[in-house]
C-alpha cells in the first residue's frame, strides 16, 4: 500500500476507446484503402475512373492545378509535410479536365496515376492515351 491516498480515481473503462462512436464517419469511409473498402463493403457501383495523385509542385501553374483538382468529381488532401498528396478523380465525362490538369502535374515523377483507385501497369503510356479518345475533335 501506498502511504499517500490517490490523487485521483481511475475510471472503470478502458480509457482510449471510451469517447469513440459505434459507427465511423463519412470522412474515416472515404479514407479506407479501397481493398479494405471492398473486403467490408462489397464493390460498390461507381462508373470507371481514373485518380491523380500529387504532391505540392514548385511550378508557377500549381495554383491552376489546384483549381482544377478541386473541380474534380472528389477532391482529397492526404498526409502531412514531405508526405501530403492531393487526390483527384475523374470520370470519363471529365477527360478535358483530367488533360489539363495531367499536362501541369503529369511530368513530376511523383505523380501517380489511379486506375479505379489501383496502380496499374502503363497507367500514364496506355490509359491516359485511350481517355484522351473522349475529347471533343474541333
Amino acid at each position: 500500500m501506498a502511504p499517500d491516498p490517490p490523487k485521483y480515481r481511475p475510471v472503470e473503462r478502458f480509457w482510449p476507446y471510451a469517447g469513440l462512436s459505434e459507427q465511423p464517419t463519412d470522412e474515416e469511409l472515404a479514407a479506407l484503402d479501397p481493398d479494405l473498402q471492398e473486403a467490408l463493403f462489397g464493390t460498390p457501383p461507381r462508373p470507371f475512373s481514373i485518380t491523380l495523385v500529387f504532391p505540392r509542385l514548385d511550378t508557377p501553374e500549381f495554383e491552376r492545378a489546384l483549381e482544377l483538382a478541386r473541380a474534380s468529381a472528389e477532391f482529397r488532401e492526404t498526409g502531412s509535410a514531405a508526405a501530403h498528396r492531393y487526390r483527384a478523380r475523374f470520370w470519363p465525362s471529365d477527360a478535358t479536365r483530367l488533360r489539363d490538369l495531367f499536362e501541369i502535374v503529369g511530368p513530376a515523377g511523383a505523380t501517380e496515376v489511379l486506375i479505379d483507385d489501383r496502380p496499374v501497369p502503363y497507367a500514364r503510356e496506355l490509359w491516359l492515351p485511350l481517355v484522351w479518345f473522349l475529347l471533343p475533335r474541333g
